[in-house]
């Protein structure tokens, strides 16, 4: 959410950071134009396009109508919404997309290869060579049954009758030969069709133990280098928008261990207000207990001033007293 401030230097940034050509034109990283000249490529500004790595090549995506602007990618990263837009997990499910193409390229790949793997082993245990074995043992059979007939014939003076049956010898071996050259042709072509195997980056056909020329022409041709860096992007991204998705739960768990912290501080200080307070009326109620002793007098005190008042008053009594009698004897003296 952008604040006030945000937004106007947003919308402010449009013309201040634009080239001449691009104020020309009022074009800004976040357009969504439907004219096809006008939209900005959104796998551009995250990166790069993939439309631009299999050009001319079995894996051509076909022409990107839209805009790749270096300094729009520029704009793009320094903008306040970098990577709150949304456009880098709309790039990751792209990418991951055409990862999963060539994954089931790769797979159909490894089939091929098994199927024809397959075929051959089928061909060496019950297809034509070992039919060729069989037959090639058959005239082994026959070529040492007729050795022994020319043998016994030969024995027998029957001279012209094993040379007919040796001509046929010859023609048996041949025949033979033959058939062995034919199984030795299909075990070659069995071979080499063993030596293929299937590239794991992109998919294609590759000659086992082939010249370092070509294999050095493979990795540095568009559809390799195109697929390692969809597959080493995927793997960035993932890492990028873990790490901007576990950014706010760790501020918020910093916030809560701080707010946490400040918690433990103020009740910390709260105790310490109580104490003190709790210290200040103790304070104060002994310093008003003992105003309070100060003001009340001793028991001993106490006993000394009423007899003190007492013995006021009886010489005060014994005074008048005496002063009553003079006053009498005066009287009487005058009469």
């Amino acid at each position: 959410m952008l604040s006030n401030a945000q937004l106007l230097d947003e919308l402010m940034g449009r013309d201040r950071n634009l080239a001449p050509d691009e104020k020309r034109q009022n074009v800004h990283w976040d357009d969504e134009s439907v004219s096809p000249g006008r939209a900005v490529c959104k796998y551009f500004l995250c990166g790069f396009c993939p439309a631009e790595l299999f050009t001319n090549t079995r894996s051509d995506l076909g022409p990107c109508e839209k805009i790749h602007d270096d300094n729009l990618r520029k704009y793009y990263e320094k903008s306040s919404r970098f990577m709150k837009v949304g456009y880098e997990k709309d790039f990751l499910r792209y990418l991951q997309n055409l990862m999963a193409d060539v994954e089931r390229r790769i797979r159909r790949g490894h089939a091929r290869l098994a199927l024809s793997q397959n075929a051959t082993t089928g061909a060496t245990t019950g297809g034509p060579v070992s039919k060729n074995e069989e037959k090639g043992q058959v005239l082994t059979e026959k070529i040492e049954e007729l050795l022994e007939q020319i043998e016994e014939l030969g024995s027998e003076g029957k001279v012209e009758e094993a040379q007919g049956m040796m001509k046929l010898v010859e023609q048996l071996k041949d025949e033979r030969e033959q058939l062995r050259s034919a199984s030795s042709t299909i075990e070659s072509f069995a071979a080499q069709e063993k030596q293929m195997e299937v590239c794991e980056v992109c998919g294609a056909f590759l000659i086992v133990g082939d010249a370092q020329s070509r294999v050095d022409d493979h990795l540095m041709g568009k559809q390799h280098m195109g697929y390692a860096k969809i597959k080493a992007t995927v793997e960035e991204l993932k890492e990028k928008l873990r790490k901007k998705t576990e950014e706010p739960e760790r501020d918020d768990k910093l916030k809560k261990e701080r707010e946490e912290r400040e918690l433990e501080r103020e009740r910390e200080r709260e105790e310490r207000e109580k104490k003190r307070r709790r210290e200040e009326e103790e304070k104060e109620k002994e310093r008003e207990r003992e105003r309070e002793a100060r003001r009340r007098p001793s028991p001993s005190r106490s006993r000394h001033s009423h007899s003190g008042r007492a013995s006021d008053r009886r010489r005060s009594r014994s005074r008048d007293r005496r002063r009553s009698r003079s006053k009498e004897r005066e009287k009487k003296r005058s009469r």
